[in-house]
């Protein structure tokens, strides 16, 4: 899996990545100081199953902390997206095809509207943060559609001729999307369009582009610097202008500032938690300031910075993945008996084979039963698993 952090050049991308994963990227308040896209480890956050069976895990990756489980997830930060970045302006069309192997979108915008769309800083309040929303939407339809026309009359041409399939011949068409044959029968039977390709003009492209980016990048849209006054007012705005729309008011560098100060010791901080403690006596009182400003302003008025129910909104809603514990005995440890030592994040409805598949091919081919090690009960190849379930998978 892999999540794509995207927004225009200044409004907090980098802080947002860094307050997430703590890589050391480059932050300024200048556009395009992203130029390459950045990786990093991100974490969603649940409440561990360690706390049903009284016991204490041993995570390979990731961590635990008071019962609570933080799974990694891949993140991508690419560049600041500016207008006609699909014509390549800004370097668009590079940042846009950074994206394409993402799975979903954060989109981040700056909700004090104190940066244009240019980019630079501007007086808060003075910029409207809904351009961003709508601007970000035309690029990336744009973008959808640039890649749909690529070759499309001899796409066409061929079609006339060997009459092939739809469905699939336009799947293997924008397979560059990474579209299935499924999501183009589903989309096309929406659509409804004249059976005859032939007949088919830009704007039903557009609406092709358009359908298969919101199924392909689902986004939501995380609302940065609403600590600045006038923020909140602008988030409510925006919920009401975009009810359809999954936006979450967050304050990076509060994030960050946190878990620096965790890092060293200072505090102690569960991220995604409504508080913090503080540790050290070594605090100077710009640090105390800066503190007690988070917790009066970010922690008390809306119960966390925002930053981790944006990656576990990302994970869980719009992707819809869960969380399953695969174990290999029925003492809930591995080989080596590390407890409960992985949590896999997987697709809905996904089922004990598929799972045992995920885990390795030998053990998916040689796959006899699962055991749900809650109920104690076995299940079959057909068994859909839950979120957080623990399961051993008995082979040959």
């Amino acid at each position: 899996m892999l999540i794509g952090v995207v927004g225009k050049a200044n409004i907090g991308k980098s802080t947002f990545f860094k307050a997430a994963t703590l890589a050391e990227v480059e932050i300024a308040n200048y556009p395009f100081t992203t130029i390459k896209p950045n990786h990093g480890t991100g974490f969603v956050k649940l409440d561990c199953v360690d706390n049903e069976f009284n016991i204490k895990c041993n995570p390979k990756f990731g961590y635990c902390l008071d019962g609570k489980r933080f799974v990694p997830v891949e993140l991508l930060d690419v560049a600041g997206l500016v207008p006609g970045a699909h014509e390549g302006k800004g370097m668009g069309n590079q940042f846009l095809d950074d994206l394409n192997q993402a799975d979903a979108l954060i989109h981040i915008i700056d909700i004090s509207g104190s940066t244009n769309e240019k980019g630079e800083s501007v007086e808060a309040l003075s910029y409207d943060p809904a351009k961003d929303i709508e601007f970000l939407e035309i690029e990336l339809d744009m973008w959808y559609l640039r890649l749909t026309k690529k070759g499309w009359e001899e796409f066409v041409k061929k079609t006339v001729q060997e009459k092939p399939e739809l469905n699939k011949a336009l799947a293997k068409h924008l397979s560059g999307l990474r579209v299935t044959e499924k999501l183009v029968e589903d989309l096309l039977k929406e659509l409804n369009f004249d059976d005859n390709i032939t007949n088919w003009n830009d704007e039903n492209l557009k609406q092709i582009a358009t359908g298969l980016r919101k199924e392909t990048k689902p986004m939501l849209i995380a609302c940065n610097k609403i600590d600045i006054p006038g923020a909140y007012e602008n988030y409510e705005k925006l919920k009401q202008k975009f009810p359809d729309l999954l936006l979450i008011p967050c304050s990076a560098e509060s994030e960050l500032a946190l878990k620096e100060a965790a890092k060293h010791e200072l505090i102690e901080y569960i991220p995604g938690e409504d508080n913090f403690t503080i540790k050290s006596e070594q605090l100077n009182e710009k640090q105390k300031k800066a503190l007690e400003f988070i917790k009066d302003n970010i922690l008390d008025k809306y119960k966390t910075t925002g930053i981790q129910d944006v990656l576990d909104k990302a994970v869980f809603e719009l992707l819809k993945y869960i969380a399953v514990y695969p174990v290999a005995t029925p003492k809930l440890t591995d080989k080596e008996n590390n407890i409960l030592p992985d949590c896999l994040l997987v697709p809905e409805n996904i089922t004990a084979l598929d799972f045992a598949f995920k885990i390795h091919t030998d053990i998916g081919n040689n796959f006899i039963k699962a055991i749900d090690l809650k109920t104690k009960k076995p299940v079959g190849k057909d068994y859909i698993l839950k979120n957080k379930d623990v399961v051993e998978i008995v082979t040959k």
